[in-house]
């Protein structure tokens, strides 16, 4: 009798509270262009690859949510000499952010919805995570052209 094989490979399915789920995080230019993205499974905080994504950034304006706002990674952009434009998370000590700068984070977000036009991605038809990856690369490309 013949078995059919199972296809293996890594699905960076996980779950949370709305089911099962998988996390993009991307970084973005000036321009709301990608530079770089990783899948994660739904689960998964995004501090847990937050050091990841900006490992190569120096001397820039890092915006974002006030997720990121851990000491250790505000100290290590810092350090690179970047300027952090990030809020601090309500239950953290306050810290001075320019609010004006902090406006242009709507630009990841339209990134965000730029990719969820295709269906694909949309609704995430790629088993395997390096596909479906692969398929996000594709869309950030046509992004890029635009």
């Amino acid at each position: 009798m013949h078995r059919a094989r199972k296809k293996s490979g890594e699905q960076a399915i996980g779950r949370s509270r709305g089911g099962p789920s998988t996390k993009l995080h991307a970084v973005v230019d000036a321009l709301g262009n990608p530079t770089r993205m990783l899948l994660t499974p739904g689960q998964t905080h995004e501090m847990r690859v937050a050091e990841e994504l900006l490992s190569g950034i120096h001397n820039a304006y890092v915006i974002g949510d006030s997720v990121y706002s851990a000491k250790a990674l505000v100290d290590s952009l810092v350090a690179r000499g970047c300027t952090v434009v990030i809020p601090a998370n309500p239950t953290h000590p306050q810290r001075d952010y320019d609010a004006h700068v902090y406006k242009d984070r709507h630009l990841m977000e339209n990134f965000f919805q730029r990719i969820k036009r295709f269906r694909r991605i949309a609704m995430r038809f790629e088993k395997l995570a390096r596909n479906f990856l692969a398929f996000l690369f594709l869309a950030s490309s046509v992004v890029w052209l635009r």
